[in-house]
């Protein structure tokens, strides 16, 4: 729609339509076919500016003297400012001129990268390569959660003992998910009753870091959420959760061993 009206308007530019302005009462203004703004109050003697036989408004502004004057118009968006009312916002002359010569040099450059693709072929290339990204990403991810949820057995073979729990707090290797790292932790904890997980990733150069929490260390008072709190606190972050289980991350992934140890700190003042 907005290409059609775009189109419609510089069609009228191009007729360079004569704009003229004169003053009349309200009811001449009425019986030739003005346009008023809603809204607005007008006195007894109004100006009505006419651009050829196309439009005729009441408008106390200033006009070119023709159409032809503006030049070119390009349309940039649309959008709703009320009920039934709709605002436009454009370009005219020498702005929508070297609007567009921007485009078409964007658009040379697109063609260039993406080798055999003519202009107007863009679209639906930019589209089947980002599909194909998606496609890779998905893959990539799975991949990932796979090679971690390998990783199970190790951990646990690294578990410490404290009093009656058993504590396994690593960190996982970098691009390591959210979701995956819940799903190991979730995974650990289930084969051990009295045990505490906290586990850590960097993804997007950002530490993540989940805990899961057994029945019987809760009873000990070992909570995932206390935990989360100090852990993310020295990431940087923050973080929280239910007793069971918490998530939470920061902004200095060199602070994962620090958080670790205050971790650690806290589980063992529980137990002791």
């Amino acid at each position: 729609m907005l290409n059609e009206v775009e189109a419609r308007v510089n069609d009228l530019l191009i007729s360079d339509l004569q704009v003229h302005a004169e003053v009349m009462s309200q009811d001449a203004a009425k019986k030739m076919g003005a346009m008023a703004l809603f809204g607005e109050k007008y006195g007894d003697q109004v100006r009505v500016v006419s651009v050829g036989d196309w439009a005729k408004e009441l408008c106390g502004g200033t006009h070119v003297s023709r159409s032809g004057e503006l030049g070119l118009v390009k349309l940039l968006s649309e959008s709703s400012i009320g009920a039934g009312v709709r605002r436009v916002e454009a370009i005219v002359g020498r702005d929508a001129y070297d609007f567009l010569a921007k485009e078409h040099l964007l658009l040379n450059s697109l063609t260039e990268v993406i080798k055999g693709a003519k202009t107007d072929e863009l679209p639906e290339r930019i589209s089947d390569l980002v599909d194909k990204v998606k496609t890779l990403e998905k893959e990539l991810a799975s991949f990932r959660s796979a090679k971690a949820m390998e990783s199970v057995g190790k951990l646990a073979s690294k578990a410490k003992k404290i009093g009656n729990f058993t504590l396994v707090i690593e960190k996982l290797e970098d691009g390591v998910s959210i979701e995956d790292l819940r799903s190991i932790a979730t995974n650990l904890k289930s084969k051990n009753s009295s045990s505490v997980i906290v586990l850590a990733s960097i993804n997007s150069d950002k530490p993540l870091l989940v805990a899961a929490v057994s029945d019987e260390a809760i009873k000990a008072g070992i909570k995932a959420g206390d935990l989360m709190k100090v852990g993310s606190t020295a990431l940087g972050g923050g973080g929280g959760g239910k007793e069971d289980f918490a998530q939470g991350g920061g902004v200095n992934a060199s602070e994962i061993p620090k958080a670790f140890e205050e971790i650690t700190r806290v589980v063992t003042g529980k137990v002791s």
